[in-house]
Parts: structure tokens; sequence; C-alpha cells
């Protein structure tokens, strides 16, 4: 009888993840903004010298959100700050090719994203409000990093994601893997000592 698939990763923290069957209590911030900062947007097809990190992305939602609910709470903007971080251990899939694998990988990431959030001290499930507000800092920067640093024009960007005037000034520079751990880190202990 052959042994079944191996479905679990080791972090560099020592803990064993088990995609399948995730433990909060295997879940390590550190572990989260180690693979955040090494994880390319757009698949890597972005200009500058360094990818544009899910780490960065992550850290630019979370102040999109704070610029779109000024009144959001710690625990909402540590909601926005990880509401990637399945993807330290299963990747950044672009739209198109999530949309293709379908349910499976929605369900995985999914069960992934309630022990994240569990283990930092958040409800399982992300109150729906708050899921709208952070999917609109999402779009929002989506269009930022598609127009600025992957090659989409401003009329195609808005056609995809959207209009988004108001953060059409901010400007974005790739950071090097080690900063964007870095202040992902940062902010994380900021966000979690009011949380």
């Amino acid at each position: 009888m052959a042994e079944p698939a191996r479905a679990w990763q080791r972090m560099l923290s020592g803990r064993r993840l088990d995609l399948l069957d995730p433990s909060p209590l295997d879940i390590e911030i550190d572990d989260i903004a180690q693979g955040l900062s090494r994880v390319a947007r757009w698949n890597g097809q972005t200009s500058g010298s360094s990818a544009f990190s899910v780490a960065q992305h992550s850290l630019l939602v979370e102040t999109l959100v704070g610029e779109l609910r000024p009144g959001a709470s710690p625990a909402e903007r540590l909601g926005a700050l990880l509401h990637d971080a399945p993807e330290y251990v299963i990747g950044d899939l672009i739209t198109p090719f999530k949309a293709a694998v379908g349910l499976d990988y929605k369900a995985l990431e999914l069960r992934l994203m309630t022990a994240i959030r569990l283990r930092f001290g958040l409800t399982g499930a992300v109150p729906e409000a708050l899921a709208k507000l952070i999917k609109k800092a999402d779009r929002s920067a989506a269009f930022l990093e598609a127009t600025q640093l992957a090659g989409f024009s401003i009329t195609e960007g808005r056609r995809l994601f959207g209009r988004h005037k108001r953060f059409e000034s901010m400007t974005l520079t790739p950071w090097p893997a080690p900063k964007a751990k870095r202040l992902f880190l940062a902010r994380y202990q900021n966000l979690s000592k009011r949380v």
C-alpha cells in the first residue's frame, strides 16, 4: 500500500504546516512575512529591480483600508494586512488561474485563512462588511500595481479594476524582499499590540 502524498510544508521556524488541515498552532508571523516577502505579485511580470511582493501588496491594501475607512479598528486593519496571508505557503495565483483551478483551491485557501485569522486573535470568518472593504482596497491596489508596474494602460486598468481616482496619485516602487519582510513585521507588531 502506497503512502499518502505529503500535504505539509516545513517552515523556517521549524513548524510543519498541514495544508489540508492547518492548525493555528503551526502558524508563525515570521514564516508568513518570510514567504510573502518572496512571493511576487503578477507572477513577477513587473518593472523594477525587485519584484512587487505580496508582503508589500498587503501593506498597501492595509493602508488603503485606513484611507477608505479612517475609523477602522486595529483588528480590521490587521485583517486587511493578513488578507493574502495564505499565499505565504500556497503562492499567489493570478485571478484567471484561480478561476481555472476552481473550488478545490478556494476551499484550501479558506481553511488556511481561517487558521491564520484564529492564530492572530481574529474571528475565523472575515465579517462581510470588512470583506467588502478589503476587496475595494484590493482592487485599488491591483489598479495601481497593474498601471504602474505591470504594463497595463490606465484605460485597461480602469476597465478591469474600476476607477480609483482617489489613489491614482500614489506612486509604487517595489522593495527588495528583506525590506518588505521588515516593514510587514513592523506593521504587524504595531497592529497586534492594539487588537
